[in-house]
């Protein structure tokens, strides 16, 4: 198996940003990936406590599927998040003042309308990442997986539904479940797969049209038995990891 695309997401339910490198560390997610949310006005998140909150206290493509039709962009070295609205000026932010991240609020806020509970707030908390489980890991999705599900369902998927880290070529299908419980090398890294991905809501949303235009969680139960695809990972041992780099078991060929 083999790395194909690399992806981070900096901000939960926003633009995934492709990646041709990056560099893993122990126990944590890939730089910037989940770092920021915004928390729906009656989520009960504390930045000063973080502590894991499931999705629906957050904008998320699960019960925000309009969220699809932004387009963002996070500058690391800088701090600013630029937001693209259809039919509305963009905004350019600053995400380190309490000043940019009110308007970031605002602007997501409006954009959200109805679906906005309370006064939402567009959140940070250093250490923390707003993942959808609760350990910092990384996620995988095996594309020979995807086309499976794809000849089943009769349509192609976007693998962006899916808003994996980590897309691999090669092996047979499902065969990214063969490796629960087992360490891999990916790159120079090491990681531990820990858990199959159930899929939720999220992924009938196209990620183009923000309209839920597939099913894949009911077609994977219908064709397949279960409703996952893809896996969990931690990073045992850092190392950079590239598009081009070999997904390796590290007990034996599980893959073939």
């Amino acid at each position: 198996m083999r790395i194909e695309q690399i992806y981070r997401y900096p901000v939960k339910g926003l633009t995934a940003e492709a990646l041709e490198e990056v560099s893993l560390t122990p126990g944590q997610c890939l730089p910037h990936d989940r770092r920021f949310a915004l928390a729906q006005g009656d989520a009960p998140f504390d930045p000063a406590t973080p502590a894991w909150l499931s999705k629906r206290h957050f904008g998320c493509l699960m019960a925000n599927a309009r969220l699809a039709l932004l387009h963002t962009a996070f500058d690391p070295k800088t701090g600013l998040l630029a937001i693209r609205a259809p039919e509305a000026p963009p905004l350019l932010a600053s995400t380190r003042t309490v000043e940019g991240r009110a308007e970031i609020a605002a602007f997501l806020t409006r954009f959200l309308g109805e679906e906005a509970r309370g006064t939402p707030r567009f959140l940070e908390a250093p250490g923390h990442n707003f993942t959808d489980v609760a350990a910092k890991c990384v996620s995988i999705i095996g594309l020979s997986s995807l086309h499976a599900l794809e000849e089943k369902a009769g349509m192609h998927l976007d693998p962006l539904r899916f808003r994996a880290n980590i897309y691999v070529s090669g092996a047979r299908p499902w065969a990214e479940f063969d490796l629960l419980g087992q360490e891999i090398q990916l790159g120079a890294a090491r990681l531990r797969v820990f858990k199959r991905i159930v899929r939720c809501p999220a992924t009938e949303v196209n990620p183009e049209t923000a309209e839920r235009d597939a099913l894949p969680p009911k077609w994977l139960r219908q064709h397949f038995g279960h409703a996952d695809l893809g896996v969990y990972a931690e990073v045992v041992e850092g190392g950079r990891i590239a598009v081009g780099d070999a997904l390796e078991p590290l007990e034996g060929d599980l893959l073939h």
